[in-house]
């Protein structure tokens, strides 16, 4: 059974930096491509950023250069650490687990139950 639990959530001003956390179950860090997709309210749902078992680091495009996402195998932890917060980055952030690499959130298999990220302007 996999489990996922973010945290690190919360409200910040633009320009403020959070990191959030994923607390993960067993060896899932190391087995699994691990990733964070995130939902703006009344929209889909749109990945972020992904670390392959190899190491890989993958990022969208309207990420890149703020958002960095690590892992720490052991301790079972994946991070996502949000730079130069912009109000349009609000959003809940998931984490969750793919068996594959995998860009679009419809290719995980396994998902946290989210933390809300506010950035006010």
């Amino acid at each position: 059974q996999v489990q996922l639990v973010e945290s690190g959530g919360g409200l910040v001003q633009a320009g403020g930096s959070l990191r959030l956390s994923c607390a993960t179950s067993g060896r899932t860090v190391s087995s699994y491509v691990m990733g964070w997709i995130r939902q703006v309210a009344g929209k889909e749902r749109e990945f972020v950023a992904a670390i392959s078992r190899s190491g890989l680091i993958y990022y969208a495009d309207s990420v890149k250069g703020r958002f960095t996402i690590s892992r720490d195998n052991a301790k079972n932890m994946v991070y996502l650490q949000i730079n130069s917060l912009k109000p349009e980055d609000t959003a809940v952030y998931y984490c969750a687990a793919a068996r594959t690499v995998v860009l679009t959130p419809g290719g995980y298999d396994y998902w946290g139950q989210g933390t809300q990220v506010t950035v006010s302007s």
